[in-house]
């Protein structure tokens, strides 16, 4: 029992650290060493930007503002607004810019997905700007977007998402470990493609949009998915800037919840994922499916350690109890208290995992079920 508890626990730990720190290591080295640089251009392509919103009173007015103060010719661009079901004030906001050329759009609550693909098919011109509602974007970034379609093997270009800085703890770990996710992202579009789009902010060829299944969790992976397997590439611009509030834990749990459990349902709709027709295999499995793995490998590190001959049992054992009770007494460690400069990232890191033992529910609930409303507040700096 000694010999399998062992090689359990050797093998989990390696897997571990392969993806939280291997994977990242070889990324960055391959991206270095296999740089694929996409050509840009500065031709003005016509755009229709589409929002899909949910009871958004509280930021329509603000983004739709920012839409309309683009450094971007305004009889390039068309805005379409569909409100999925507001039945808060969105709509009687969002009709407030008519006269300035919004297009408002309703249906009934339906989802996403649904709310998307009747934007999309009201579009008229040439490049799609996929865009939530909350995020506000700087004045040069649909420019900046639109010039990554000067590369013909470009067929989907995300633009890159500033969280801005939150007051809390939560709030800052939470933007530490999203600026780590966009890291990731942009060593992948180095060297080829991302796994799908920054939903917020991004953009896509017109003719390469596909419809969405309504239920679908992820549509910023399954767009941009069907343009990648046609052979095209899925970009990130660090140039062409979204900026959005910071969100605390809670929050981010749910969503990680949605976006985990999205993978399963991407698996299904794509099965090429884990064949040779996906050239990006190797980086989408490890990038992105090998942290679904690390709960059920945290548990078998946990469980092995229990067999290991002393004194390695005690010590690991021990090193878990203390790991898994800072995190458990984070909420009660003030802000002021240094301890809380370790309790709240090693709490975040515990919560964001155990989002993928949660995101399980796919198989038992509806998809819908796992939408839930993104709580941040009005607040943050650059």
């Amino acid at each position: 029992m000694t010999v399998l508890a062992t090689s359990v626990f050797l093998i989990s730990s390696a897997l571990l650290v392969y993806v939280v720190v291997g994977y990242p290591l070889v990324l960055a080295m391959l991206a270095r060493k296999f740089a694929r640089p996409f050509q840009r251009d500065e031709r003005l392509r016509s755009v229709s930007i589409v929002i899909a919103v949910r009871n958004g009173e509280k930021f329509v007015a603000d983004k739709l503002n920012s839409i309309l103060a683009l450094d971007y010719p305004r009889e390039l661009m068309e805005i379409l607004v569909v409100s999925d079901g507001s039945d808060d004030s969105t709509d009687t906001v969002t009709a407030g810019f008519a006269d300035r050329g919004v297009s408002l759009w309703r249906i009934p609550r339906s989802g996403k997905a649904a709310a998307l693909n009747l934007g999309i098919s009201k579009a008229r011109n040439e490049i799609l700007i996929l865009t939530d509602v909350r995020q506000k974007l700087a004045t040069d970034s649909v420019r900046r977007l639109v010039g990554c379609f000067g590369d013909s093997e470009v067929g989907v270009a995300s633009g890159e998402l500033s969280i801005l800085k939150g007051v809390t703890d939560e709030e800052t770990d939470t933007r530490l470990y999203w600026n780590y996710e966009v890291w990731i992202r942009k060593q992948m579009s180095t060297i080829d493609s991302t796994f799908g789009a920054n939903g917020p902010f991004y953009a896509m060829r017109r003719n390469l949009a596909v419809s969405i299944p309504e239920d679908t969790l992820l549509d910023d992976v399954y767009l941009p998915l069907a343009a990648f397997f046609k052979g095209y590439r899925i970009v990130l611009d660090d140039s062409a800037k979204a900026f959005d509030y910071p969100t605390g834990l809670g929050s981010e749990f749910q969503r990680k919840v949605r976006t985990q459990a999205g993978l399963f349902q991407i698996l299904k709709a794509y099965p090429q994922m884990l064949t040779s027709k996906n050239r990006m295999r190797f980086h989408f499995l490890s990038g992105k499916y090998g942290r679904p793995m690390m709960p059920w490998l945290l548990l078998l590190v946990a469980i092995s350690s229990c067999g290991l001959p002393e004194p390695f049992a005690l010590w690991t054992v021990g090193f878990q109890g203390v790991f898994y009770g800072l995190a458990a007494i984070d909420r009660f460690v003030p802000s002021s208290f240094p301890l809380k400069r370790m309790t709240s990232p090693i709490r975040t890191f515990v919560m964001l995992v155990l989002s993928s033992v949660v995101a399980v529910k796919i198989f038992f609930v509806p998809p819908r079920d796992l939408w839930k409303e993104t709580k941040v507040r009005k607040v943050g700096t650059l």
